[in-house]
């Protein structure tokens, strides 16, 4: 191992027509890597000119570890299974991914509107079963956030990815070493989940981790249960939040794990707006001393 090259510390960059200057200006802050995230949809983005713009900012910077800088994944948030829109994004980044020097595409499974969880995989099959092999032929792998968007087991609008009895059914509808997990502890707190054992359990397909976190307020669970319209999750960037991130990458590097966490800013109630970077950057700190802190070549 040469500096921490086996998980790099990141942020999420939205995709728009400066992202390629935001990258050049959080570059000398310390980020390692970043994920470009294109919300719903792709639609007409220029992703030969931004890849070319992302490049070019790398190239004119010197990291100081010496690991070079790069895109750790490409995203769309889209629901694949109802919108062929959808479904052209995600062959659209399954196609690019190589000029941005990447290989993984995230985003959601998607899901039959109001429907169970188990009624929208054959749709789900139908969807990425031709986008697996895609995603193969090209040497790109495919990732599912583990968001559920206010969704629950009996109905949702977006993504059915979001707890381990749905992965486990995913997995198996559409057999392919391309499918694996965009994970973050934050969702699974939020369904009041304790995130490390699914961790160990799912490590080997978890693609990329979002750096997001969240404080779960049992004071107001205990005065108002779940249900009384009192919110009682927070979102949190990580250092925030109730999770123990040094556990989260032991847990990663006793699995052999190598790939990057990214930080998915714009959730945090505090540091947000004007604090939104302080916020960003603090957490920065806050991994990399999880992650062990300034790396030292061994002297044994």
């Amino acid at each position: 191992m040469h500096a921490h090259d086996d998980i790099r510390i990141g942020t999420v960059v939205p995709a728009h027509e400066h992202a390629a200057a935001v990258i050049a200006r959080l570059l000398p802050l310390g980020f390692e890597t970043f994920q470009l995230s294109f919300g719903r949809t792709v639609g007409s983005f220029d992703l030969d000119r931004l890849a070319g713009g992302i490049r070019a900012a790398f190239a004119a910077h010197t990291p100081p570890d010496g690991v070079p800088r790069r895109i750790s994944c490409l995203g769309v948030y889209g629901n694949p299974l109802v919108s062929p829109e959808t479904v052209a994004d995600w062959e659209r980044l399954i196609d690019t991914a190589s000029r941005f020097g990447c290989d993984l595409v995230a985003g959601f499974t998607g899901r039959i509107p109001g429907r169970p969880v188990p009624e929208s995989l054959p749709r789900f099959a139908e969807v990425f079963g031709p986008l697996a092999r895609r995603a193969e032929e090209r040497g790109v792998r495919l990732a599912f956030e583990n968001c559920d968007k206010r969704g629950t087991w009996d109905s949702g609008d977006w993504n059915i990815a979001h707890a381990p009895n749905a992965w486990d059914a995913i997995f198996a509808a559409v057999e392919s070493p391309a499918i694996g997990l965009q994970w973050e502890p934050c969702h699974q707190l939020a369904s009041l989940v304790e995130p490390l054992p699914q961790l160990r359990k799912y490590a080997s397909r978890i693609w990329h981790i979002h750096g997001k976190d969240a404080t779960v307020r049992w004071d107001v669970i205990r005065e108002h249960g779940l249900r009384g319209g009192v919110p009682y999750v927070q979102h949190r960037t990580p250092g925030f939040g109730d999770t123990r991130w040094t556990d989260v990458v032991s847990v990663l590097r006793e699995a052999g794990w190598r790939g990057s966490i990214d930080i998915e800013g714009f959730h945090d109630p505090v540091y947000r707006d004007v604090l939104e970077t302080t916020g960003q950057v603090a957490a920065l700190a806050y991994l990399k001393r999880c992650r062990g802190g300034e790396f030292v070549a061994n002297v044994w």
